[in-house]
């Protein structure tokens, strides 16, 4: 089944046709070829010949991305992308996320794309001529080293990884895990605290620092095992007297928090609306197979149970849909109290993701959980996201106090705005 996509009345054309055109190659190269693009349902068991064939098809759609002018839509024009705003690119993040791997072949890779836009707002020309261009071009690879696993990564006043100023040399010492794309990556962003290990923690001390993953000192420890898998490519990282020079910093010393928060503002709309395009497409699963799977003397779609899912399954994806695309908008208009609605969709939408998919699990039966369909990678990715970017409890939290100071300045809260 392809995805149904057609213009919104209420969008500017050129996000209409940013979707549309988008839409088009999801539903024409990506779809019909989803398990020859990833070697899908094959366990490991991928001879040469389907590898180089499964490279040279992703290399044929990703040519018919950049002439089609949709490659990296994060990136600023200069640098080879669409330079979409904020809403734009939520908005085609939807359609995106509706393939597996699509994003990948839109030249969208996390953790490469959050490292790519902050490499842009904070690099000097240097940086972005030694590590963001090779990074663009796809010949370095980079992961994003900040959570530690002796400190609650939702805590940022609590990392310790020191990084210590002796000349013209950063010396780093620390331990880090779940570094994303530890094994591949050629360089880390990694966020450190610009000091003396055991000295006072101040948010207003971080940095992060460009560190190569060849320097002396760098240990990856190992992949680590998720989701009942052996090994992953979230690493865990031990830093012992690693040396890099002084002007691998980005930004100032006491910018490094600000700019974790550029990275995890956006990311959790982005995430939101990829887990709107992915519950869209479970959605979709869900009442096909409603539709012609006959069970105890009528099709599904007739019993009322089911019935009762497809309905919670659309007023979940509507939700968290108009959802995120209202905490984006405010996000294009620089309101302050798009943070409170951040928050929100940051609890709400992978909630939802989880039941929509589970809903359609439950639908397919054992074919659910089988590596056949994308529906238990779906459930397992919608639960990560419940801890990643923040947990729920700390957002509620966030909401809460949001909330109650608006009250407490003797206003009550405007849910029109």
């Amino acid at each position: 089944m392809v995805m149904n996509v057609k213009p919104i009345p209420t969008l500017d054309d050129r996000i209409n046709d940013i979707r549309m055109r988008t839409a088009q190659i999801v539903n024409d190269a990506i779809l019909p070829n989803e398990a020859r693009l990833w070697n899908l349902h094959r366990e490991g068991n991928v001879s040469q010949h389907e590898r180089r064939e499964a490279l040279q098809l992703r290399e044929e759609i990703k040519q018919r991305v950049w002439e089609a002018g949709l490659w990296a839509p994060h990136l600023p024009k200069e640098y080879g992308g669409m330079g979409l705003d904020f809403l734009a690119h939520a908005y085609m993040n939807e359609v995106l996320a509706y393939a597996i791997g699509a994003a990948s072949l839109f030249g969208v890779v996390a953790p490469n794309s959050g490292n790519q836009t902050i490499l842009v707002k904070y690099g000097t020309d240097e940086q972005k001529q030694k590590w963001l261009l090779p990074l663009i071009d796809g010949s370095m690879e980079s992961g994003f080293s900040m959570t530690e696993p002796h400190n609650p990564g939702s805590d940022p006043r609590s990392l310790d990884t020191s990084a210590v100023l002796e000349g013209d040399q950063w010396v780093i010492n620390g331990h880090k895990w779940f570094t994303s794309n530890g094994i591949a990556a050629d360089f880390f962003i990694v966020m450190c605290r610009a000091g003396e290990p055991g000295s006072e923690h101040d948010s207003g001390q971080m940095v992060q620092i460009i560190v190569p993953t060849n320097a002396k000192g760098v240990n990856i420890v190992r992949g680590i095992g998720i989701w009942g898998r052996d090994t992953s490519d979230h690493c865990e990282v031990i830093y012992d007297n690693v040396r890099v020079p002084a002007d691998n910093a980005l930004g100032h010393v006491g910018q490094g928090h600000q700019a974790a928060q550029d990275r995890l503002g956006a990311g959790r709309i982005f995430h939101c609306m990829n887990s709107v395009g992915q519950m869209w497409r479970a959605f979709d699963l869900m009442v096909e197979r409603a539709c012609a799977r006959k069970v105890h003397g009528g099709l599904l779609k007739e019993k009322q149970f089911i019935q009762g899912f497809i309905a919670d399954s659309y007023v979940d994806i509507q939700a968290a849909r108009l959802m995120t695309i209202h905490a984006a908008e405010k996000i294009d208009q620089d309101d302050r109290s798009a943070r409170t609605d951040i928050s929100a969709i940051k609890v709400f939408v992978p909630a939802a993701y989880s039941r929509v998919a589970d809903r359609a699990i439950q639908v397919w039966g054992a074919a659910g959980v089988s590596n056949d369909l994308p529906l238990a990678a779906m459930y397992m990715g919608a639960r990560t996201l419940r801890l990643a970017d923040g947990p729920d409890e700390v957002h509620k939290i966030l909401i809460a106090k949001n909330v109650v100071h608006r009250y407490e300045t003797g206003e009550s809260w405007d849910f029109g705005n």
